[in-house]
C-alpha cells in the first residue's frame, strides 16, 4: 500500500462566528488523485484553504509527510512539498508566463532546477514555449489555467492541490484541464482536486469524497461513488 502523505483528522473550521467544516477527516496517499466533490458553498474550498495554511482549524489536526502543520504559514507548507493552484489561478497579469513559472520555484529546493524544471513542463505544457514572453494577463481563461498549473508544478511538490480547475472555462477546455490532470496521474503526481465538476472529478479520482454543508457526507473510490444512486439523486444533470 502506497504510504500516507496527507491526514486530515476532525477539522473544525469557522469564518468569524460562522463554522464552516464540521470534524472533517480523510486521507490521501502517494502517487493517487483524491478528489472532494459537492455543490457550491459546501465548504470544498475551505477545507483546500485550510490545508494550505489560508485558515487555521480551531481545532483537529492536519499532517503532512508525518509532521503537523496546522497553524503552519502557507509559505511553510510550500517548502515542506504541497503547493496549491487557487480558485481564479492567481496569476500575475503584468508578468509574463516565464516569469510567474519562475516565481513558482521560490523554495530553495526547486530554485536550483528552474530551467530545468520549466523545460519538462513544456512537454507537458506546450503553451510554455508558444507563450512563454507572453503577459499573463493578455491571455484566455484556459490558457491562464495551464500556466497556474504549471507554475504550482515549479516547486516540485509532493502534493499538488488544485480548486476549482474547471470553473468558469469552456466544456472544450475543461476536457483538456482534466486531460493534463491525468498525465500529471500518470507520472505519479499525488494530487488533492477540489471541484464542482462531478462527472470529471469522480471519472479520474482514485478516491473521493462527498462534503455537504460543511461535513463529509459519503467517501469511497471514484468509481463507487460514480454508480451511487445518492449522489445520482443529490446531483441530477451533473453526473452523465
Amino acid at each position: 500500500m502506497a504510504s500516507l502523505l496527507l491526514k486530515v483528522t476532525d477539522i473544525n473550521v469557522f469564518h468569524g462566528d460562522a463554522q464552516a467544516l464540521w470534524d472533517v477527516s480523510f486521507q490521501v496517499r502517494e502517487g493517487e488523485v483524491f478528489s472532494i466533490i459537492g455543490s457550491n458553498g459546501a465548504g470544498k474550498s475551505t477545507i483546500l484553504k485550510t490545508v494550505h495554511g489560508l485558515l487555521s482549524p480551531a481545532s483537529g489536526e492536519i499532517e503532512f509527510l508525518g509532521s503537523r502543520i496546522d497553524g503552519s504559514t502557507p509559505a511553510a507548507i510550500v517548502h515542506l512539498g504541497a503547493s496549491i493552484v487557487p480558485e481564479g489561478r492567481g496569476l500575475f497579469s503584468t508578468l509574463t508566463v516565464e516569469e510567474n513559472l519562475e516565481l513558482g520555484a521560490f523554495t530553495k529546493r526547486a530554485r536550483a532546477f528552474t530551467k530545468e524544471t520549466i523545460q519538462e513542463l513544456s512537454k507537458i505544457f506546450p503553451i510554455i514555449n508558444t507563450r512563454r514572453h507572453q503577459l499573463a494577463g493578455k491571455m484566455s481563461g484556459g490558457e491562464q489555467q495551464m500556466v497556474a498549473i504549471a507554475r504550482a508544478l515549479m516547486s516540485r511538490p509532493k502534493l499538488l492541490m488544485l480548486d476549482e480547475p474547471s470553473l468558469g472555462l469552456a466544456p472544450l477546455v475543461v476536457k483538456t484541464v482534466f486531460q493534463i490532470i491525468a498525465t500529471l496521474k500518470a507520472q505519479g503526481v499525488t494530487i488533492l482536486l477540489v471541484e464542482q465538476n462531478i462527472h470529471q472529478a469522480l471519472g479520474i479520482a482514485d478516491r473521493a469524497c462527498v462534503i455537504k454543508t460543511g461535513k463529509i457526507a459519503m467517501t469511497g473510490t471514484g468509481n463507487e461513488l460514480r454508480t451511487d444512486p445518492e449522489i445520482h439523486k443529490a446531483y441530477m444533470g451533473t453526473l452523465r
